[in-house]
C-alpha cells in the first residue's frame, strides 16, 4: 500500500463542479458516408492496404491486442472492487491489503460507522467498520475481517500517470455492481471543489485529481480508475454537471479521480493511526470569511483570526485584513483561497495581496502546512 506521496499539487452521488460546458445537441457531429469515413473524405486507394489486405489484419491485430489487455486488466483487478452500502445509499472500494482495510470516499461513509460490504466475486455481504476518515481530501478506510481470499488492489505512482493514457473505471454504477467503462486520461493536475455533503459540510477542495473521460456515475464514488499494467492510479470522486442546464444534467466525459499517491499517503495514515495527522497541504495560517461588496458579489476573504506562530503572523496579516490574491492569482472569496492554496506547497513563499484600511499591500509568507484537526 505504501507510494511515495509525491507531488502534491493536485471525483456516491451525483455531485457538482463549477463547470459551465457546451451542451451537446443533435447535428454536431461529423457527417459520415456509407463507407463510415467523413463526409468528402477520400477513401483508401487498394495500394494504401496492401494487395494481400496486410493492413486490415494489422489493424484487426491491433484490436484484438487491445481487447485482450482491457480483459486481462478486469480479471485482475475486478475482484479487488467492493460495493459499500450504507443506509442512505451505495458506493465503491478498493482493497487496500490482506488485513481488509478498504479505501473508499468520506462522502461514501458520510458519518456512518458500519456497513455492509459485498465483493465482485462473492454475493455474500460482510460487516464493515470504519477506521477512518478524512473528509478534506474525500478519503476514508473501512475494515472487513473474515474475508477468504482478499486480492488487494496494486496502487500506481499517478505522478506517472499522461495525458492521452488509457484507463478503466471499476465499480458499482447506479447499483449495477462490478461494472467497468474506459476511457483516457484528459487532463492531469486539476483542482476540482466538491460541494457541501454530510461528510463535508463546508465541501471540499481537492488538489491534483486526475481528469478522465471513462464514464463516472453515481455508486462508482470509491472505486477504481485502473491503467492497462493493472495498476490503481485513482479513485474515481466526482462528475462534473452541466451549469448551464441548472447544475443537475451531468456532463459526459468529464470525470474526476483522486491520485493515487494522495490516495496512498492518506489511507496509510488512516490504517496506523486511526487520523491523518500530516496533511501534506499549504496552509496560510489564518481563519477567514467570505466578504461582499455593495452590489452582494464575493469581494474577498476576509481575515477573522491569525494563527500564533503561523506564516501569515510572521509576515504581518492582521485581522481585519481583506485577502484579494495569492501567488498572483485572485481570490475573492473563502472558497478561492482555499483553492489557490491547494495548488501550492507547504513552505512555498509567496506574495499575499490584502486590503488594510482600503490601502493594497503585498506581504511575502511562508506557507505553513494545513491542520490534520
Amino acid at each position: 500500500m505504501t507510494r511515495n506521496p509525491g507531488n502534491r499539487r493536485r471525483a456516491a452521488g451525483w455531485l457538482l463542479l463549477p463547470v459551465l460546458l457546451a451542451g451537446c445537441t443533435a447535428g454536431t457531429g461529423a457527417e459520415v458516408d456509407a463507407t463510415g469515413a467523413p463526409a468528402g473524405a477520400q477513401s483508401p486507394s487498394p495500394s494504401a492496404t496492401g494487395a494481400d489486405g496486410s493492413a486490415g489484419e494489422s489493424a484487426a491485430a491491433g484490436a484484438q491486442d487491445l481487447q485482450d489487455a482491457y480483459q486481462r486488466v478486469i480479471a485482475q483487478v475486478l475482484p479487488s472492487v467492493v460495493e459499500i452500502r450504507t443506509s442512505s445509499g451505495l458506493g465503491s472500494g478498493v482493497v487496500l491489503d490482506d488485513d481488509g482495510n478498504i479505501v473508499t470516499n468520506a462522502h461514501v461513509v458520510g458519518q456512518e460507522t458500519e456497513f455492509q460490504v459485498t465483493f465482485a466475486t462473492s454475493p455474500t455481504p460482510y460487516r464493515g467498520t470504519l477506521v477512518g476518515t478524512y473528509p478534506e481530501n474525500d478519503l476514508a478506510v473501512v475494515n472487513v475481517r473474515g474475508v477468504p481470499e482478499l486480492r488487494p488492489a496494486e496502487l500506481g505512482d499517478s505522478d506517472a500517470v499522461e495525458v492521452g493514457d488509457l484507463v478503466l473505471a471499476m465499480g458499482n454504477p447506479l447499483g449495477l455492481s462490478a461494472s467497468v467503462t474506459d476511457g483516457i486520461v484528459s487532463a492531469t493536475g486539476r483542482t476540482v471543489t466538491e460541494p457541501p455533503s454530510e461528510a463535508v459540510p463546508a465541501g471540499a477542495v481537492l488538489p491534483g485529481t486526475i481528469q478522465t473521460s471513462a464514464a463516472i456515475n453515481p455508486g462508482n464514488s470509491g472505486g477504481a480508475l485502473v491503467d492497462l499494467d493493472g495498476q490503481v492510479v485513482g479513485i474515481p470522486t466526482l462528475a462534473a454537471t452541466n451549469a448551464s442546464q441548472g447544475g443537475n444534467a451531468p456532463a459526459p466525459g468529464i470525470g474526476f479521480a483522486i491520485p493515487s499517491n494522495t490516495v496512498a499517503d492518506v489511507a496509510e495514515q488512516l490504517v496506523r493511526d486511526g487520523e491523518v495527522t500530516s496533511t501534506n497541504r499549504a496552509a496560510l495560517g489564518v481563519t477567514v470569511t467570505t466578504l461582499a461588496d455593495p452590489s452582494g458579489r464575493p469581494a474577498g476573504a476576509g481575515v477573522v483570526a491569525v494563527e500564533p506562530g503561523g506564516g501569515a503572523e510572521a509576515a504581518g496579516i492582521r485581522p481585519g485584513d481583506v485577502v484579494t490574491a495569492v501567488d498572483g492569482r485572485p481570490v475573492d472569496s473563502a472558497a478561492g483561497l482555499s483553492t489557490v492554496l491547494a495548488d501550492l506547497e507547504v513552505g512555498d513563499t509567496v506574495d499575499v495581496t490584502v486590503l488594510r484600511d482600503g490601502d493594497e499591500q503585498v506581504l511575502s509568507v511562508t506557507l505553513g502546512e494545513l491542520p490534520a484537526g
